[in-house]
Formats: structure tokens, sequence, C-alpha cells
């Protein structure tokens, strides 16, 4: 949902107060007309002194402009481009390697059914510790399989080692509390699932802080990451709503992406395969 600024202008003139009598001295700009009529100017500003490459950039210039930095010894360093990897039904992209050294092991997409219409809600990264991963699959499989099985997907969802799902909003007339519901229904089923039960209060834990006040629109992101010590925290637009230690929370929601029912096949069979490829 888009929303539009309007640009407002004010044009004030500066008062100077003497500090001694506490009266205004004349404004500034009836000051700088006197300048301008009677003495001539002695100080120049960047903008007025003369050019003396005679149009010609300097290095310092180019290097500004092109967001290239000069080390000490004078050689010249391009800034890194990180990586990304599109999600191509919805175009939005996303960094193959997180600052926090995460890396992205599938993209996909959650779309929902309303009125008959099945529409895009967001798009999504799931980001795990790779070498964390990789350890716990080598030790837990050995050998290597030729496609990923269903116990290699349920360690993943039973471990605790650190995942995040990035979800970047789609859906432009998405609110806080239609996501709440949608991770409200998802989560009680993945429990049920796994448990045989409901658990109600523990499915509204995950976007329980998170106020009705938050607009989201186009682009805004939330992350959900599952922390070690079965932790799961939710950011949303970059503020943390909640954190809830909670085995089951967790395995519930990793469950929803790579369980027997996720939100995007094929988001899981990319990251089944991403799996396979470490052995």
């Amino acid at each position: 949902m888009p929303t539009t600024m309007e640009d407002v202008t004010a044009k004030t003139e500066a008062i100077e107060i003497d500090p001694k009598s506490g009266l205004a001295l004349k404004p500034t700009m009836e000051k700088e007309k006197l300048v301008s009529e009677g003495e001539p100017k002695t100080t120049e500003t960047a903008q007025e002194k003369p050019n003396c490459t005679n149009g010609a950039k300097t290095e310092e210039e180019k290097n500004e402009k092109s967001g290239q930095e000069k080390e000490p010894n004078g050689a010249t360093v391009k800034e890194e481009e990180v990586p990304v990897e599109v999600e191509p039904k919805t175009g939005i992209s996303f960094a193959v390697k997180l600052e926090d050294g995460m890396q992205l092991k599938a993209v996909g997409l959650r779309k929902k059914s309303m009125l008959g219409m099945g529409l895009k809600i967001y798009g999504f990264g799931i980001y795990a510790d790779n070498e964390k991963l990789k350890d716990l699959m080598q030790s837990k499989i050995g050998k290597a399989p030729s496609k990923p099985t269903k116990e290699m997907y349920q360690i993943v969802i039973d471990s605790d080692f650190g995942m995040m799902v990035r979800l970047v909003i789609v859906f432009s007339n998405l609110t806080m509390s239609m996501v709440r519901k949608n991770f409200d229904e998802g989560l009680g089923a993945a429990i049920k699932k796994l448990t045989g039960g409901k658990n109600e209060e523990l499915t509204k834990k995950i976007m329980g802080e998170a106020s009705d006040d938050i607009k989201l629109t186009s682009g805004s992101v939330i992350e959900i990451s599952r922390l070690p010590g079965y932790v799961l925290q939710t950011r949303v637009k970059g503020e943390i709503v909640s954190k809830v230690e909670s085995e089951l929370l967790c395995r519930a929601f990793i469950y929803i992406y790579l369980g027997d029912d996720p939100f995007d096949k094929e988001a899981k069979e990319k990251f089944g395969a991403s799996m396979v490829s470490m052995f």
C-alpha cells in the first residue's frame, strides 16, 4: 500500500539577536544585500571557486561519484556488490549471504486463496548456519543420499542451530492482524501434526506483541529467526516484537516451510537439494 508524502517548503528569514542588548539586529538577508551592493565579497564559496583544472574532474571527485575509496597507498578500492538470488514469481532479491554468515538455502512464495483467487502474500528466503547444517548432515546421515530424505528434513526441524526466514511483503493491503492470523493458522496446524494436539496460547506468541499500528507496505520486511537454545525471535521492520523460548514453537515454525505440507513445495525441494550438495 504505497504512501504519498507532500513536501512543504517554508521560507523563513533569519533574525540575529544582540547578546548584550537582547534587541533584534538587521535580518541576515538585508545584510547580504548591503554587502552585494556596497563592499565586494572577499570570500568565495566552494561553488564560486574557479576550477583550475579547466573542467576536468579530479580523481577524488571521480571516486566519490563511482563509490570507490582510496587506501592510504593510493590504490583505488571498489565497493563489493553483494550477490543476490531473485525469487522468480515476485522479482524480490535476497542476499545469498548475510553479515552474520548465514547463507541463503532457498527462496519461495507464500500464496493465500481469497475470494477464489490465489494472492501473492510475501516472498521469502530461508537462511541457515551453513557450517552447523553441514556438520549435522554429515554426522547424522553419513553416506551421501541421491536425493533429500524425510529424515534429513526432520533433523533440520528438530535441531536448534541458527536459521532465519526473511519475509518480504508483496500484497500491498496486508495488515499485522492478517499476518498474525496467517501464522496462527500455520503454526496451529504444524503443532497439531507434531504433537497430535492444539496449543493456541503458544501459537499466538510469535506475533503476539506486534502492534496493529505497524504499517505494512509492499517491500516491508519481517524476519523470524530460530536462535540456538530453541529461541524464536520475530523482527518486524527492524524492530524486535517477540522473543520466545520454546522447542515446540521452533520446530513448528521450521515445519511450516520444510514439513509435509510446506508453504512452497519448490522452496522445500531447493532446501533439500542444498543439503544433498553438502556431502
